[in-house]
């Protein structure tokens, strides 16, 4: 019979130095609840005298699950509470729960039995069960005129098919046959196919295009990208603790410490899972691409680092905040030069990189990675136009904030991204965060023409907001870089710190934005969060108020 155990083990990691680290994470001071419910996120006395009744308490998954059911128990008044129409009902998706008894429920609407893209709304109750607010993602009255459809499926699923070869698809058929939906994200609420079309995008990334189309006319009403990409620091992290498995005489990259997360080898392929890193030894590669473990090393030590800075700062229990771990593959497709996030396999991916030679299996492709699945998972940004952007720079601001987390000395913490991958062929980075147009195509300010851009562009408006208020503007050096960061008015922006900036970002992720939320609609929503946490009259109100500003969001 064989027994199973977990292991915390030193494996060499990939570096381009000789220098070894091991990594440090300090504890963070936890902050007590009411007695018999979860624990509140720990938090660091460089928070400053913030609301801790405002902050989320760290639920257990079935004190999480309980709340759901609570919800749903109850969506039938609750609808009636709210004022919807006989034809709509909700489904409770997520919950967040204060530590001052606040509920924060995020519910999916039907119409008719059809689903409601753009739908989305956010209740909160108070601890006495009193409606509070009401976040909804449309404020359009749902009511079409018709349920009939005037053009048959196989008219949207053409035009669907011609949208993603347009774009590059190398897939020629549909996914699924097409559905009705009730289309509301923007504009008067219509019938309308979502059609998804499958396949791979002219890089090789896996395709997810959802198309959405008129049903009464054939128009192409949106589209946006399923699969969430980007690319990410390949500073490899030295040698790393790892937790591990044993089953038998048998070791692999399983970690029961943090919901069971696996890591795997598709060995070049591009479907599947691929094979789990299993071995009688518990130490993972040799630092070099010789060893097919080394990317697996990696990944593995960067979901842990992840996982870790999100219980840690907000307490969040893995991305669904359900106790449960994704899973990873490494050694995708060849010379894939990308990462991915996939929210239907619940699994992220990394690429070899150019000649197979650089995986992408750095900490902050792990940190930006697994954070599309918390947007997918919380406020459900739209992947186009300006929700588009949030959903991208909220990857960039939480895969930064577990690489200063994680304080690893061979990757110290910066606000550039993709830094070490040369991408470029010149040894600057994918994105910087202090002045986003220096790579050539990011926005430092908002225009109306923003949400035009490619999503990883449109980016750098809310990229540019976060470091503003983290760290202020005008020149200085952090952790031996050198920033220069200007405003849009010319006036000076002074910095709150970022781990205030990060809870400020994440409340207002969790509970203020929905799938349609632009950039006007989270400086509202970061500014309620601000207020929540430190007070309406706060330095720290004034200085996001004052960032936004300086990125042209007023």
């Amino acid at each position: 019979m064989s027994s199973s155990s977990s292991h915390r083990r030193t494996s060499h990691t990939q570096r381009r130095v000789a220098a070894v680290a091991l990594v440090g994470v300090s504890a963070l001071l936890a902050a007590a609840v009411q007695s018999g419910a979860a624990s509140a996120a720990p938090q660091k006395s460089s928070l400053g005298k913030i609301n801790r009744g405002s902050l989320a308490v760290q639920l257990t998954p079935s004190q999480r699950a309980e709340l759901i059911r609570d919800a749903n128990a109850a969506k039938a008044a609750t609808a009636k509470d709210l004022g919807l129409g006989a034809k709509e009902k909700l489904v409770a998706r997520d919950v967040i729960k204060d530590a001052d008894g606040t509920v924060h429920t995020r519910y999916e609407r039907t119409y008719a039995g059809l689903p409601v893209l753009g739908g989305d709304l956010v209740v909160d109750t108070t601890k006495a069960g009193k409606t509070e607010r009401v976040i909804k993602a449309t404020r359009a009255t749902l009511k079409v005129a018709s349920l009939t459809p005037a053009i048959a499926a196989s008219t949207a699923e053409k035009q669907a098919l011609s949208v993603a070869k347009a774009d590059g698809s190398k897939k020629t058929d549909a996914d699924r046959a097409p559905r009705k939906v009730i289309w509301a994200a923007n504009g008067t609420p219509t019938l309308a196919y979502e059609t998804v079309v499958g396949g791979f995008q002219d890089d090789g990334t896996p395709n997810q295009l959802h198309v959405i189309t008129d049903a009464a006319t054939g128009k192409k009403l949106y589209e946006y990208q399923g699969i969430e990409t980007g690319i990410g620091n390949t500073q490899y992290s030295g040698q790393v603790t790892l937790t591990t498995t044993q089953s038998g005489s048998n070791y692999t990259l399983t970690d029961g410490a943090r919901g069971g997360h696996k890591t795997y080898n598709l060995n070049r392929g591009t479907s599947g899972t691929g094979t789990l890193f299993s071995q009688t030894s518990d130490t993972w590669g040799n630092g070099t691409t010789s060893n097919a473990a080394t990317a697996g090393a990696d990944a593995h030590y960067g979901a842990a680092e992840t996982w870790d800075f999100y219980k840690n700062t907000f307490g969040r229990s893995g991305i669904k905040n359900n106790g449960v771990g994704a899973y990873s593959r490494v050694h995708y497709g060849n010379a894939y030069i990308n990462a991915f996030w996939d929210d239907t396999c619940f699994c992220m991916t990394y690429g070899d990189g150019a000649g197979n030679a650089d995986p992408l299996t750095a900490l902050d492709v792990a940190g930006h990675e697994m954070s599309h699945g918390v947007t997918a998972n919380t406020a459900g940004l739209n992947y186009s136009g300006e929700s588009g952007g949030l959903n991208e720079a909220t990857s960039d601001i939480f895969g930064t904030g577990v690489e200063f987390y994680a304080n690893n000395a061979s990757d110290p913490g910066d606000y550039l991204i993709g830094e070490k991958i040369n991408i470029n062929g010149d040894g600057t980075p994918l994105r910087y965060m202090d002045k986003p147009s220096k790579d050539g195509g990011s926005a430092d300010y908002w225009s109306s023409s923003v949400g035009n851009l490619d999503v990883h562009y449109s980016s750098g408006v809310a990229n540019h907001f976060f470091y503003l208020l983290s760290e202020g503007s005008g020149a200085k050096v952090i952790n031996g870089v050198s920033y220069n960061s200007p405003t849009y008015n010319g006036t000076a922006v002074t910095g709150i710190g970022r781990d205030k900036a990060l809870q400020i970002w994440y409340k207002a992720l969790t509970t203020y934005f929905t799938s349609t939320t632009n950039y006007k609609s989270a400086r509202t929503g970061t500014l309620s969060a601000a207020s929540a946490l430190y007070g309406s009259t706060s330095a720290e109100y004034k200085a996001v108020a004052a960032a936004w500003t300086a990125v042209n969001v007023s």
